[in-house]
């Protein structure tokens, strides 16, 4: 009767197989290098500094004075101007970006039609995006809405009387939010991508149910587009609580801070007054304010959001 035997793994195996596995890690990691650089000395290190001055008195000519938390005690305790730009903050975010979102949704649907020249379409519609949030936009939108602006050139067609609509604190908010649904190109190609994505077939067969196109809507494309609507509204919320450039091209916070959006205060803090360490903690803030409305977007997407792996995301 032949003896069974059993065979160990050799160590020189062993040793083979783990030499050609550090080779393939040390490439992976030769590949990722510059993103890993650039990460820790761009991203990391800042982040780090940032949390490290906001515990200071930092005032930019000299070196920091450690404080402890008195710069947080001072921003909820004393200042009035922090509460006030998270209400200008809160409004713009609140309005500009469901707007933005029906008024991407709106084009992308138009778009998502078989029309001649399409492309073309898509391309002039999308340019306002490729230059974005550029002070040359600031620019144009400050002299559209000026007193003298083409806006009020155009309402004097018609004998309306214009209005300072950037000088007028009714008024100034609408027109930056106005700048913000304006430039929707990005948003609109994410949707586009999404309507792209559902199946004809679903349409075909409510068509054969009876359904119309409203009841298509509601029932087929908003339940299909959840997980892209879901991905816009963080993207949107995110970067409307990082508005900037216009603020400061166009109105400078006002009038009567009407306009005055938060990260404009924090520019100030930093930049104007010299409080580098005041505006650090501002920034951690302004970090801590939208990581909650994100977690809460994404506890809230739950009862909302369709995944057509049955919530596997």
């Amino acid at each position: 009767m032949a003896e069974l035997t059993t065979s160990k793994p050799s160590s020189r195996g062993f040793f083979r197989r783990k030499k050609k596995s550090d080779e393939n890690n040390l490439a992976g990691y030769l590949f990722i290098s510059p993103w890993l650089i650039g990460f820790l000395l761009l991203t990391l290190w800042p982040i780090t500094q940032s949390f490290y001055l906001s515990l200071t008195d930092y005032p930019l000519i000299a070196d920091p004075n450690w404080v402890g938390t008195e710069n947080y005690k001072r921003i909820f305790t004393s200042d009035d101007t922090f509460i006030k730009s998270l209400k200008v903050t809160f409004t713009f975010v609140f309005i500009a970006v469901p707007l933005k979102l029906a008024f991407s949704l709106g084009v992308a649907m138009l778009l998502n039609r078989s029309m001649r020249g399409l492309n073309a379409y898509r391309t002039m519609i999308y340019f306002p995006s490729i230059i974005g949030t550029s002070v040359a936009v600031s620019v144009l939108w400050r002299n559209m809405f000026g007193v003298d602006g083409y806006i009020n050139g155009v309402l004097s067609w018609f004998g309306v009387q214009g209005m300072g609509w950037i000088s007028h604190p009714d008024t100034a908010l609408g027109t930056l939010i106005l700048l913000d649904t304006w430039q929707f190109g990005s948003t609109m190609v994410i949707f586009l991508a999404g309507l792209k994505q559902i199946p004809q077939e679903m349409y075909e067969a409510a068509s054969v149910d009876g359904a119309g196109k409203i009841r298509k809507f509601f029932s087929i494309t908003i339940p299909m587009l959840s997980p892209v609507m879901f991905f816009n509204l963080v993207l949107q919320t995110i970067q409307s609580f990082q508005m900037f450039t216009a603020v400061f091209v166009i109105t400078q916070g006002g009038p009567v801070n009407s306009t005055y959006v938060y990260a404009y205060f924090l520019y100030e803090k930093a930049f104007r007054h010299f409080q580098m360490g005041y505006a650090s903690a501002l920034a951690w803030i302004l970090l801590v304010i939208v990581a909650i409305l994100t977690a809460i977007n994404f506890l809230a997407s739950r009862y909302w959001v369709f995944y057509e792996s049955g919530g596997r995301k």
